[in-house]
Order: C-alpha cells, then structure tokens, then sequence
C-alpha cells in the first residue's frame, strides 16, 4: 500500500464505526498508522498534564516552614544574657531572642502587646499591665506579676548597677492580682511604655540567687526567659568561656514559635576573626563591621543590608571651655565647613546620612540641603569675613580685633580611637584647616574618653555620638539639667524656652502634637548651633538570600532586628491558596 496522502490516509484509516471496539481498531492499525496515532496521544496526555500542571501552579502560593539553620557570628563573649545587666551586643542579642517583655518592638516600630496587655489612665501617670494567663516561661512555670515586680526590683537596686536603671527610678510598682501589676509615675512621660520591653526574669530561679552573687550566676550563662527562642545547647572554650550557642524556638511562646528551627550564635575576639570565620562559611550572618568591610564583602557577593539608626554623631562645642565658641559665627562657620557628604561618601562609604540637626532623618522635621564641601566653605568664609575674622598672613589662622584682645580660632577636637571617628576627625581638620583654623585631634581610648574627658567635660569640641532611641526622646541631650555628669547634655547647652519644649513632648500622649514640640525644638537649636550635626551612621548586617520575610526598616538599636524574628524563614512549602486561612 502506498501512502502519497497522509492527510487521505488518516481521514479514511481513523473513521472508527461505533459497533468496533477502540482496541479492534488500533490491532488494524498498520505500522505507520499506529506511530502516527501513538504520537498524537502522547500529545494529546502531555498536553492535558502540563495544562494542569499550569492551572495548579496558579493556585498554589509558597508559604513558609519550619526548619532550617542560621549561623551567626558575634564579636565578643556574652557575659549577661539577662535584660538586668545586659551590656555587650553578644549579650543583648541573645538576650532579644531568649526573653520578652509585657510588651514587644514590632518590626514596624510600633509597640504591641507581648507578655501583657497594657492600659494607661488618662492622666498619663498609671501603665496597668495585665499578664496574659498563657504567658508561660520555658521550663513551664506560668509568668506572674510577681516575676515582673522581682525584675523591676533588681533594676532598680542599686547594689546590682544595671544599665536600665534610670528606666524605672522613681517609678512606683503596685501588684494588683497575681496577673495584674502598676506602674505609677510622678509626671506624665510618653515614652514610658517603651521601657516595659525589658525581658522578665523567672523569680522562683532568680530569688535564690542573693545580691552579691547575682551577676555571677550561671542563669546569666544558661537563662530561661519566655522568648521565641530557648537555649539547647551551649559549649566553652578552654577557660569555660561560652563560644557557642544553638537556640531552638519555644514553642509556647506568645505570639507563636518561630520558623527557623535552630538560630546558632558563634563569637569571636575580634573583627578580622568574625570576617575569616564567614570567608570560611564557619558563618552565615554578621553585623558590626565597619563599612570598608561592607563595601569589600558585598563586592565577594554577600547580601549587605544598610537601615539608619536613630544616632546623631556631631561635634558639641564646650562655650565653657574656650571662649572661641561663645562666638555664635564661629559656630555656624564651623557646621558650614564640615564636609559631610564627602565624609559620607569617602569615611563610611556611602553608609550613613548627612545631618544638619539634631534629629536623625526619620524624626527630622528640618527642610533643608546640606552644601557641597566647596559651597559650604565659601559660605563658612564669607561669613566669618563679615564678623571681622582675618587671617593672620605668616600662620594663616584666622583673628579677631576687639577691645578686650585678640581672639584666635584655635582649639582642641577630642574623640575616641575607633577608626571611624578618627576618619572623620582628621576629614574635620583638614577643612577646617583650609577655613582658617587651627585644630588639634585628641585621639583617647573610649573608657578615657567617657572617664577622663566627657564626664568632667575636659574637651573644647568633642565628636562623639548620640543614640536618640525610638521614643524621640531628647531630655538627656538637651535638657539644661542634663549639662552635669551624670547627665549627656556634652554641649552644656541650656535654653529654658527648649527646656519647655523637650518637657511638653515627653509627656504628651498626642503624636502630632509631640512632632509640633520637637519641631520647634530643632529649629530652635539649629538657629543657636551649639554642635555642627555631621551624620546618622548606617546598622550593616550580613544576611544570606535563603533567609526570607526579614524588616529592618525601623531599627533602634541593632538588636532589634531580631523584633521579627517570627516572621523569618528559610524551608517553604507549597499549597492551594484556599487551604490558608485568612486572618482578620
């Protein structure tokens, strides 16, 4: 038989009368036939599967699973993971994962409840935190009130010299049931709930544990709090230092267990150790390098992460100390000159934000352009000519003629040796040099420099940093009771007219009217310029591609970027859309 017409062939060879079986039909099937019939099946199945396969890759949607492991890698041992004496970020990190508080940091910002939920009187004087009856700790035992007054307690016991105490001095704690507990406060401070982040403490395995021996204890080593996380296993070193740390999710935890089945925590002496440790992929994650180091791994590939922190590094200016700086031209001419943008760029590698403020850019109200090193400058020039100031013609230090003398713009710009600040120092010096003035750089070991230097302010300018916090909160910076150690108003600023304005925003409960206060206050201290704002530093965190769901939009500190931790994984899984249930 030939087969000139393959197009005759099938029409007449596939008309199957109804009375023959399929099978009947495809036995008569020549060879030929039966290839080109086979063909057109398979098509036809593969087809049909790859339709459904499309039809059910449009419902399915990837959702998240628990499982597993990150590794991160910390500079220095932890000491304290104990939110009453939490100093390092070693500690503080793990003190993030391990314990919660009545309330928690959203990775919005924002407060919610955690342990409690909280009620403030309309006075503004009483916080009512009411303990959630699930809120359990890790070994089983239930939280109570009398776990929240047993924390507060140690804060504010002076004997135990915890950072936090100026959280809750003068702060009065009444028990009002076994899952109630007061905070009273002597004048209203919006930013009190804030405090009540502070991780909660077991009493029935702290309450054995006396004074003297309470920063020695092992709980500090091997805690157990009622975060998302629970310490599984630890190891030393040699000396019995703890080197390491594998975390598990607690799964009773409010607010539910979170997805990353083991969170393990390596630490390590110093920088150069952490960055041969994550060449090696001893380590997945890290934080605290310096933005050289940033620029360098994300050139190797490495996800970087860059968020602003709410920190202000300026120079605060001692009026005090040299009469230089009682000249309010002075003081304007030296923000003018101060390169910050190049400082930016060439210091922290583009990890940072110019400031012209005292606010940090996510709080700063301030509309305004921040000059170019060469414009800035010209200005600084400009200005300080039409105030008298020349330039003596054999040094090139600029004078100023009065009755009362001559007054030479010279003085001493005190910082601490980190390799960051000594950068931007001598960047200051070198423009300002150009400017006309005569600056010499003391460089001091940072415990020096708190010690020796800024507690009994022994500085003419100082460069050094401010953390603001998310609260806002400028009282300690700004205030004139603050100009005295123990206090942090470095620029022996007093202004009774911002003294109001910092006391009316702390204690007002209304946020737009809280941003009227600090908006007048900023314009207030730009236009008296007792420092020259120089910038808001970047947080940098190293943090592989596979870890999803992760915010760091709204850091106040660096470990709160573990404030969303639940929402982190790595595993997924896939199903229908319609099996996940909606939440309202």
């Amino acid at each position: 038989m030939k087969y000139h017409d393959l197009r005759a062939l099938l029409v007449k060879r596939f008309h199957i009368p109804k009375s023959r079986s399929i099978s009947t039909a495809i036995r008569r099937f020549t060879l030929a036939e039966k290839a080109v019939f086979y063909f057109f099946v398979s098509l036809f199945i593969f087809s049909g599967v790859l339709l459904l396969w499309e039809v059910n890759s449009s419902f399915l949607v990837s959702v998240p699973l628990q499982g597993g492991t990150l590794t991160e890698g910390v500079v220095g041992n932890p000491r304290f993971i104990n939110p009453v004496l939490a100093l390092s970020e070693a500690d503080k990190n793990l003190v993030a994962l391990v314990y919660s508080g009545l309330v928690r940091v959203t990775p919005t910002g924002t407060i919610a409840d955690d342990l409690a939920n909280v009620t403030v009187s309309p006075d503004g004087l009483t916080y009512t935190a009411h303990i959630n009856p699930a809120a359990t700790f890790q070994d089983g035992t239930p939280v109570t009130a009398d776990d929240v007054i047993f924390t507060i307690g140690k804060i504010v016991d002076v004997s135990i010299k915890s950072p936090l105490y100026g959280d809750f001095a003068g702060i009065s704690i009444q028990k009002i049931d076994d899952q109630t507990v007061a905070f009273t406060l002597k004048k209203p401070y919006a930013p009190f709930i804030d405090n009540l982040t502070v991780g909660i403490l077991p009493k029935h395995l702290w309450s054995s544990v006396s004074d003297d021996e309470f920063s020695f204890s092992q709980l500090n080593i091997t805690p157990v709090g009622s975060g998302p996380y629970k310490v599984a296993t630890v190891t030393r070193d040699s000396g019995g230092i703890p080197n390491y740390y594998d975390l598990v999710p607690f799964d009773k935890a409010l607010g539910g267990a979170p997805y990353i089945a083991n969170m393990v925590f390596k630490f390590y002496t110093n920088e150069n150790d952490l960055l041969d440790a994550y060449s090696s992929g001893a380590i997945q994650s890290l934080s605290g390098m310096s933005p050289d180091e940033a620029v360098a791994l994300k050139k190797e590939g490495a996800n970087v992460i860059s968020t602003p922190l709410p920190r202000v590094f300026g120079v605060f200016f001692n009026q005090n100390s040299n009469q230089v700086f009682l000249e309010a031209d002075v003081r304007e001419a030296l923000d003018l000159a101060a390169p910050k943008t190049d400082i930016i760029n060439n210091v922290l590698d583009g990890y940072g934000t110019a400031l012209d403020g005292p606010l940090p850019p996510e709080f700063s109200k301030a509309n305004v352009t921040i000059p170019s090193a060469a414009d800035g400058l010209a200005q600084a020039e400009t200005l300080l000519g039409k105030n008298g100031w020349v330039k003596d013609p054999s040094t090139g230090i600029l004078e100023k003629k009065s009755k009362s003398g001559t007054l030479t713009l010279s003085f001493t710009l005190s910082t601490s040796d980190t390799p960051e600040l000594k950068a931007v120092a001598d960047a200051l010096k070198t423009a300002w040099t150009q400017m006309g003035a005569q600056v010499t750089v003391q460089v001091f070991d940072t415990g020096d420099l708190n010690q020796n230097v800024i507690r009994p302010r022994h500085y003419d300018a100082l460069l050094f940093g401010e953390v603001i916090g998310r609260d806002e909160d400028v009282y300690p910076f700004w205030d004139s009771s603050e100009r005295n150690d123990p206090g942090l108003n470095i620029a022996l600023y007093a202004n009774s007219a911002v003294d109001k304005l910092i006391e009316d925003a702390r204690s007002q409960s209304d946020p737009a009217k809280r941003a009227t206060d600090y908006a007048s206050f900023e314009k207030d201290i730009m236009n008296d310029a007792p420092a020259a704002f120089i910038y808001a530093p970047s947080f940098l965190y190293v943090l592989p591609t596979s870890v999803h769901g992760v915010n760091l939009e709204n850091l106040s500190l660096p470990q709160d970027r573990f404030a969303g931790i639940r929402n982190w994984y790595i595993d997924t899984d896939s199903v229908w859309q319609i099996f996940i249930p909606k939440i309202n």
